[in-house]
């Protein structure tokens, strides 16, 4: 089996350890060496450190046997990278590619301010107990808005906050003056919701304010928005229903308006009297999506669903409870209640909130935390002088989207004065010019007519800073977190030793036939069977169930109960199938064409007022296809029918040799209803049969375990030796380790292994 031997492990479990962002320095002083191989130097800090990973919760740790057994590994590690470093595959660009990726996958904990995340996951969490129903008024504002376009917004938003705290009815004013358009018909209410549905700054302000009051102007990327809140409850969690729906839309034609209504009032009476909800839905629901299913929908919450649907369906109570009919947008529906689902622990939805979290517009705070941290750490200083001169070259050019520039000659060194070369700001120490800030506005500016040239020239700096300093900051990850330096190394080990793994060992072991029959033959006494008896073992819940099984079993052949499709349509009074059953009878001819055990009878029908001779026609057209498809002759059947059908299909059976098919049959309500298993059995195979090795052939009963069990022995088969064929598994992987053995000893024959013991003796502390 391919593994990325020793260090290579699940890229989440990295980003887990890497969440604790260890600030341990990297130190550049000489460290001391645990062991040399050939002449390369091994350091005692790296080895103490995947030591400590690997070991460190195990009882044996600190012990001499521990540490001397994962120095061991440690080296064969060490001495493989070693060699594939030697052939140069670390120099290849699909290495350097791959190693890119995980780099930038690893990055991404580091990039962010962990505290706020914890903090903004556990408000939202809170926020979820409660729900709020609240209204709006909206004054639209790009994000980027000038300073006097923003200026006015906010007046235009005050001006109606006057309006409404001084009495005016709050949805009156919405429908005349809000800028969502959906206000001139709701009055801008937004019914309930609760956290992760809204954007970050609305949510917050909905939940500071109290019932029947108006907040303060809040601005979000729409613009500036006032909020009344009009009432707050307890959370209701998620609800999951199905629903049978009869599509009536708003325009459609006024007499199958009433039809719908009709037909939905008609369904509704017969589930009064208790018809089946499945079938009644598989027969009239015109939601495609999950009548197959029963009407399922995938759970849901406030704020997600129609408000009508919604309502209904949290009113319903106890599991089963149907709605009377509810009407919405797309038709009539109603709605059956499968279960409530109350709002989960914190634990079971941290992780689904730290990823909602990461991707929500409250991660702009966390952004904002982790650039006010590096910008301190790593010493960011501005050049006024110098930030002075590339703002002055904001002109009309820049808010048009026409900026040029072109960026003089470099010199040997930044200069001192002011100008394209100045350095703009450094980033400890290292300076970044004007110039390349310039570059920077050319490639990026976007046309904002109208805007001013100096505000357009501010953002873009912002960003240019925001970038550089994350990119510093990434560049420098390795020498300012210890745990990010190592995990690098260890994916970048891991991915060199893949290769170099795979040529030498796992795929030689598999391609290297000649290797392999001889690696058998010289350890043949390793591949022995046991005594065995072969038979068949059915174990079933009851009695009742076993003797069913028993009896099917005789047969030799059993019904399969997942047929698609079970019947096959035909074009009135044709032989003619429509494109719609073909793609089915395709898949169909495939699995005949697959599995060997399978045999089908296709019995044909003619539909009432047609002649009989249809039904031999339709059998043979259905054969055809499959046969043309691939399925083999002999396993198909055709039966015609005399017996008229509503709308002439002809019918599929499909049987089966393998018992699977059997088990299938009788597990329809319980899956564990009966087990059958027809092979050969040695001691430790299967517990009943263990007590049975010694008997010969026959048939016995036993009760074990609360299980009823038949074993049918049919012969007892001797120990004897295994053929390669029987132990190829085994054999391949035993040979796997041999190869990997003798590589390893070439390795060390080749780069001679010294272990510098008064180190290696600071590891033990046991």
């Amino acid at each position: 089996m391919h593994k990325r031997i020793l260090y290579a492990g699940p890229l989440a479990a990295a980003l887990l350890a890497a969440g604790c962002q260890t600030t341990k320095s990297v130190t550049t002083a000489k460290q001391p060496v645990i062991e040399t191989l050939g002449t390369h130097e091994v350091p005692a800090g790296e080895f103490a450190y995947v030591y400590r990973k690997n070991n460190g919760t195990a009882p044996e740790f600190g012990t001499r046997a521990s540490v001397q057994e994962y120095l061991d590994l440690y080296t064969n590690f060490k001495l493989k990278v070693l060699e594939a470093e030697q052939r140069g595959l670390d120099t290849t660009q699909a290495f350097k590619r791959e190693l890119e990726g995980y780099k930038q996958q690893l990055a991404q904990p580091y990039l962010t301010e962990k505290s706020v995340t914890d903090q903004l996951v556990r408000e939202a969490y809170d926020r979820m107990s409660k729900e709020v129903s609240a209204s709006h008024i909206l004054i639209r504002l790009a994000p980027d808005a000038a300073p006097a376009d923003t200026l006015t917004a906010y007046n235009k938003i005050m001006a109606l906050r006057q309006r409404v705290t001084g009495g005016e009815d709050f949805n009156q004013v919405a429908a005349q003056t809000s800028e969502d358009p959906s206000a001139r018909d709701n009055g801008g209410k937004l019914g309930y919701f609760t956290a992760m549905q809204m954007v970050y700054p609305f949510e917050s302000a909905a939940y500071r304010t109290k019932v029947g009051e108006v907040s303060q102007p809040v601005r979000t990327r729409f613009g500036y928005h006032i909020i009344k809140v009009n009432d707050v409850r307890t959370a209701q969690g998620e609800i999951k229903v199905a629903h049978l729906m009869i599509r009536a839309t708003p325009n459609m034609p006024k007499a199958d308006s009433v039809t719908a209504k009709k037909k939905i009032d008609e369904i509704y009476s017969r589930l009064q009297r208790k018809e089946p909800w499945d079938k009644l839905v598989a027969q009239f629901s015109e939601d495609a999506g999950s009548a197959a299913n029963g009407g399922e929908l995938p759970p849901f919450g406030t704020g997600r669903m129609i408000p009508s649907f919604e309502e209904a369906a949290f009113r319903l109570k106890n599991s089963g409870d149907l709605s009377v009919p509810v009407q919405t947008p797309y038709g009539w529906h109603i709605i059956k209640l499968i279960e409530k689902q109350p709002v989960p622990k914190f634990e079971d939805m941290e992780a689904s909130l730290k990823s909602k979290v990461s991707k929500d517009s409250r991660s702009e705070l966390n952004r904002a935390a982790f650039l006010k941290r590096i910008r301190t750490e790593n010493q960011f200083t501005e050049n006024k002088a110098s930030k002075d001169f590339v703002f002055a070259k904001a002109d009309t050019s820049l808010v048009n989207g026409r900026f040029k520039y072109t960026a003089p000659a470099a010199p040997a060194k930044a200069s001192k004065t002011v100008g394209d070369n100045t350095p703009l700001f450094t980033i400890k120490g290292k300076p970044y010019l004007a110039k390349d800030f310039l570059t920077y506005v050319q490639q990026n500016q976007r046309a904002k007519a109208g805007a001013d040239p100096k505000f357009s020239m501010q953002q873009l700096y912002d960003q240019y800073v925001d970038q550089t300093l994350t990119d510093f900051e990434k560049a420098n990850l390795e020498t300012k977190y210890e745990d990010y330096r190592m995990l690098v190394k260890e994916y970048r080990d891991g991915i060199l030793l893949f290769q170099l793994m795979d040529e030498k060992v796992w795929s030689k072991a598999i391609e290297d036939s000649v290797g392999l029959q001889k690696f058998f033959t010289e350890n043949q006494s390793k591949y022995q069977w046991e005594p065995r008896v072969q038979g068949t073992v059915i174990s079933a819940a009851t009695p009742e169930l076993l003797k069913q099984a028993q009896a099917q079993l005789k047969s030799g052949r059993y019904e399969v109960k997942r047929v698609v499709p079970q019947t096959v349509s035909f074009l009135p009074g044709k032989v003619t199938m429509p494109k719609a059953a073909l793609l089915n009878l395709e898949r169909l001819a495939n699995r005949l064409a697959t599995d060997t055990t399978l045999t089908l009878t296709v019995t044909g029908h003619p539909k009432r007022g047609e002649a009989a001779s249809l039904a031999t026609s339709r059998a043979a057209k259905v054969k055809s296809y499959l046969v043309a498809k691939g399925a083999l002759a002999r396993r198909i059947t055709t039966v015609p029918s005399k017996t008229a059908t509503a709308d002439g299909a002809a019918v599929l059976a499909l049987t089966s040799t393998n018992p699977t098919a059997l088990e299938e049959s009788l597990n329809e309500q319980n899956p564990l209803a009966v087990q059958i298993q027809q092979r050969s059995f040695q001691k430790g195979d299967n517990k009943v049969v263990d007590e049975l090795l010694s008997k010969g052939p026959g048939t016995y009963s036993v009760n074990k375990d609360g299980r009823y069990y038949a074993v049918t022995i049919d012969k007892v088969l001797p120990a004897g030796p295994k053929t390669l064929a029987e132990a190829r598994g085994q054999a391949t992987s035993d040979y796997q380790n041999f190869l990997e053995k003798q590589w390893i000893s070439q390795l060390r024959e080749q780069y001679p292994v010294k272990v510098n013991q008064p180190e290696v003796d600071k590891l033990v502390t046991k």
